[in-house]
């Protein structure tokens, strides 16, 4: 994966991840790291104009739009076995395999999120040593990423940010790859989930 992957990586882990008090006094760090590593002048510019309408919101607005946006929603939520098993009784144990690679991985995650949280995972593939768990990992992320934006309406800020990763970082996933991650999603009865619990 290359320098400029990594980098969209980690800006989008940064700002997928519920914006508090510093969302704001960290972007000039964050322009900065675009600029140093992405050295193309061509995506310097579409990665800004992908992040930079997030800014022109008030901490207020972009907390209410976050919430709107993902907090319990089935089809837009940041939960990744969410996404791939729905509310089928197997998350439980997905979710678990999944914490366990993280701990074999080495990565050391110090927030509060469940180990499915795809603003964390998108970190993770940024600093993960790259082999076959890597590359399947990143297909599985790419799947809920891509779910996401299809169900987000295309005058969500958010929309334009996360277009980002499918653009410059993963691969788009084709129907029968598709098909194969869904085959053992099944679906809630509503809309709002009573999960993934939040710890905010």
């Amino acid at each position: 994966m290359t320098h400029e992957k990594k980098a969209i990586l980690m800006v989008l882990s940064r700002l997928l991840d519920y914006p508090d008090d510093t969302f704001f006094e960290e972007k000039p760090s964050i322009v900065s790291f675009i600029y140093e590593y992405c050295p193309t002048e061509a995506i310097q510019k579409e990665v800004l104009k992908g992040i930079l309408p997030l800014y022109q919101l008030s901490l207020k607005d972009l907390q209410e739009l976050y919430v709107n946006t993902f907090d319990h929603r089935e089809k837009t939520n940041l939960y990744l076995t969410a996404h791939e098993l729905g509310d089928s009784s197997k998350r439980g144990f997905a979710l678990i395999e999944l914490q366990q690679w993280i701990r074999k991985s080495g990565y050391d995650y110090m927030g509060k999120e469940l180990g499915d949280y795809i603003p964390m995972l998108l970190e993770l593939l940024a600093v993960a040593w790259e082999d076959d768990q890597f590359a399947h990992l990143s297909r599985r992320v790419a799947y809920g990423v891509q779910r996401i934006l299809t169900n987000l309406p295309e005058n969500n800020p958010y929309k334009a940010a996360m277009e980002l990763l499918m653009r410059f970082v993963f691969e788009p996933l084709g129907s029968e790859e598709i098909s194969l991650l869904e085959k053992h999603h099944e679906h809630a009865d509503l809309d709002e989930l009573p999960y993934p619990i939040m710890y905010r």
